[in-house]
């Protein structure tokens, strides 16, 4: 799919937070200012946690939590290189928690990853236009995916 602006983007992450529960777990993948953490602001949107505007990329932090409907952990792993120091974070912790975890930089977590899990891929179209795409892993994931795809088509 493609959204338009930030704003669209912020709309898709909170559609498919309507359809988050605790212990689901969402990758996000693509390139710096690609919309990785707007999106992400919108699922804060979709969950209910306050001023969700000002959720911002924890890069320096790795990890922000935040208290909504659930609670949300914003996970980035811009600035960490290997699965050693990603595993030195308890980043299981978190992928196997109660609450909702949203990854930026995803990839970086290779074996890491649990095997069931929303990957949503981010690139530019152009300066304000994002191509998104959803796949889910696991049926539950690929029934979030589709419900996702067919409301914003």
């Amino acid at each position: 799919m493609i959204t338009k602006s930030a704003q669209e983007t912020i709309k898709l992450g909170k559609d498919i937070a309507r359809h988050l529960a605790p212990g689901d777990v969402v990758t996000l993948i693509g390139e710096l200012g690609s919309g990785k953490t707007t999106f992400t602001k919108g699922i804060a949107q979709g969950l209910g946690v306050k001023n969700a505007l000002y959720v911002n990329s924890p890069s320096f932090v790795l990890i922000r939590e935040y208290k909504g409907r659930f609670k949300l952990y914003h996970v980035d792993l811009y600035r960490l290189d290997s699965a050693p120091e990603i595993e030195t974070l308890g980043i299981e912790e978190y992928l196997y928690s109660d609450g909702i975890t949203v990854i930026e930089w995803a990839q970086k977590l290779k074996n890491l990853l649990p095997r069931e899990h929303l990957r949503i891929e981010f690139k530019i179209a152009n300066n304000n236009s994002r191509k998104i795409k959803l796949k889910g892993f696991g049926k539950r994931y690929e029934n979030i995916s589709s419900r996702c795809l067919d409301k914003n088509n």
